[in-house]
C-alpha cells in the first residue's frame, strides 16, 4: 500500500510540473524582436550643401541637405542687370531638367549695386516678371570677406570668386563642385548642358 501510494504521489507531481511548464512564456525567437533602427548614413550630406539659408520669399530657413544627391547650379543674382534676362532661361532649364535631377539655386546680391530692392521686393520681381519657381536664397554677399559660407566654399573649392551677377557653379550628384562659368555663359549654352547632360547621367 505505501509503495503505490508513494508511486501515485510521484506521478501527481510530474503532472502538476509539466502543467506548470506549458504556462511558462516560450522564449523569444529573433524573429519576435523588435527589428533596429537602420543606422544613419554618415556623411550623406555633401559639404558644399551642409549650409542653411531663408528663403527668399518668407525667410524659411532652408538647409541645402535636401538636394544632395541632386546636379545643383548655383547663381548668383541681380534685378537690375543686363544679365537678369537669364532669370527666363534659369527657369527654362530647372523646367526641362528638374524632374531628372537638377536644382538652379538663386542666391540674390547687391554686391555689384543691381539689387537694391528688399526680400519681398526681389522675390515679387523674380516671380511676376520671369515666373521664377526655381529656388531662391535671402539677399546675401557673395564675394569678398562678407560672402556667405557656401561662396566661400566654391570660391576655395574653385579659385575664382563671382566677377559679375549671374555667375554660375555647377556641383555633382556627389557634392562636387565639378566647374564655374561666368556671367556671359546663358542657361543654353551647349558646353554647360553638355555638362548638366553628363552630370544627370552619373550615378551617385
Amino acid at each position: 500500500m505505501i509503495r503505490r501510494s508513494l508511486l501515485s504521489s510521484l506521478a501527481a507531481a510530474l503532472t502538476f510540473a509539466a502543467a506548470s511548464t506549458a504556462l511558462l512564456p516560450a522564449p523569444a525567437r529573433a524573429a519576435d524582436k523588435p527589428a533596429a533602427a537602420p543606422a544613419a548614413t554618415a556623411g550623406a550630406c555633401p559639404a558644399s550643401l551642409n549650409f542653411t539659408f531663408p528663403r527668399l520669399q518668407d525667410d524659411a530657413p532652408q538647409n541645402l541637405c535636401q538636394y544632395a544627391g541632386k546636379v545643383v547650379l548655383v547663381v548668383n543674382t541681380a534685378s537690375y542687370c543686363g544679365f537678369t534676362p537669364q532669370y527666363e532661361g534659369l527657369e527654362a532649364l530647372y523646367a526641362r531638367y528638374g524632374a531628372r535631377g537638377l536644382v538652379v539655386l538663386g542666391f540674390p546680391s547687391n554686391d555689384f549695386s543691381q539689387e537694391p530692392g528688399s526680400q519681398k521686393e526681389i522675390a515679387d520681381f523674380c516671380y511676376n516678371t520671369y515666373g521664377v519657381k526655381f529656388p531662391m536664397l535671402g539677399k546675401s554677399h557673395v564675394r569678398g570677406s562678407d560672402a556667405n559660407p557656401m561662396y566661400t566654399l566654391l570660391a576655395r573649392q574653385t579659385g575664382t570668386t563671382p566677377k559679375w551677377n549671374f555667375y554660375k557653379y555647377l556641383i555633382g550628384r556627389d557634392g562636387k563642385v565639378v566647374a564655374s562659368y561666368g556671367s556671359r555663359t546663358t542657361p543654353d549654352d551647349k558646353e554647360l548642358l553638355a555638362k548638366i547632360e553628363s552630370l544627370l547621367g552619373a550615378q551617385r
